[in-house]
């Protein structure tokens, strides 16, 4: 279980797409824990950024089977949040540095 607002963010996923999602719909996009629910998450980003959020929405993905040589692998399961943000509110991450 998730406790800690700092565990529950674990990055902000910079992509082509949350770009357009940030610009657009005044929505960014959070790696999450897979255990994290959308409470955690919701409390998590208005207690760290600050913002009011209107909507949290998440997609679970399974890892990938990968392979080195003769030698087989998975890469862990992970969690992608997609949280709206009420009018009036952003969240700047290149400002924040």
């Amino acid at each position: 279980m998730v406790k800690v607002a700092q565990d529950v963010i674990v990055k902000p996923l910079v992509t082509e797409k949350a770009t357009l999602l940030k610009d657009g719909s005044n929505q960014v996009v959070f790696r999450v824990p897979v255990a994290a629910n959308k409470i955690q998450i919701r409390r998590a980003v208005e207690e760290l950024f600050g913002v009011k959020v209107a909507d949290v929405r998440t997609m679970r993905f399974a890892g990938k089977f990968k392979r080195r040589g003769a030698f087989y692998g998975k890469r862990p399961n992970w969690k992608k949040a997609v949280v709206r943000l009420q009018p009036g509110s952003t969240i700047d991450f290149l400002a924040a540095q």
